[in-house]
């Protein structure tokens, strides 16, 4: 199955949460919801990609939350954002998906608590909305992208559909590093 011609608007940047060598052959990018079922399916499949492509590989991992369907999604994109400002994402972005259904600002706020934030710091700027502009950024970059839904992901900067499997995905990355070597 060929890719859709969507690009991924803006390329990805250093200040995107990125796992894996920022040299790495392979880029994969995810629009995700940290409210929706089928983002939190994925997450274990990202991570065996970034095992599986070691070093081959870079996951970048960009906020869409889906406020019509999900109306907690976009203050956990906001702690997402508060966690990273304190060099977190990745482990409040794994404690998010594995407490799916418990994203009130109260939970929100022991997730910070337990991943050990500076918790004025975090009340402050989850009470200022400080990371509020930067989901929107994501919000803007995946309407200029063509994302329409999550999890969205894109190989090399042009969108690939998952929806029947992220095998999908796995055999675009695949596809991609065969490229690479050429």
């Amino acid at each position: 199955m060929s890719a859709h011609p969507f690009q991924l608007t803006p390329p990805v940047q250093s200040f995107d949460h990125s796992r894996g060598p920022d040299h790495a052959a392979v880029t994969v990018v995810e629009f995700g919801d940290f409210e929706c079922p089928n983002c939190k399916q994925a997450a274990p499949a990202v991570k065996l990609l970034l095992e599986r492509f070691d070093e081959r590989v870079r996951f970048v991992f960009r906020n869409f939350p889906l406020t019509e369907v999900h109306p907690h999604a976009l203050l956990a994109a906001q702690a997402a954002e508060a966690a990273s400002a304190q060099g977190k994402f990745w482990e409040m972005h794994d404690l998010l998906f594995e407490n799916q259904t418990h994203l009130k600002a109260q939970h929100l706020h022991s997730y910070a608590e337990r991943l050990g934030l500076d918790m004025a710091r975090y009340t402050a700027e989850m009470d200022d909305e400080i990371y509020l502009q930067r989901v929107r950024e994501h919000m803007e970059s995946a309407r200029q992208s063509g994302v329409r839904g999550t999890p969205t992901f894109f190989v090399n900067g042009r969108l690939h559909d998952v929806s029947f499997g992220l095998r999908a995905l796995f055999d675009a990355v695949e596809e991609a590093l065969k490229h690479h070597r050429r």
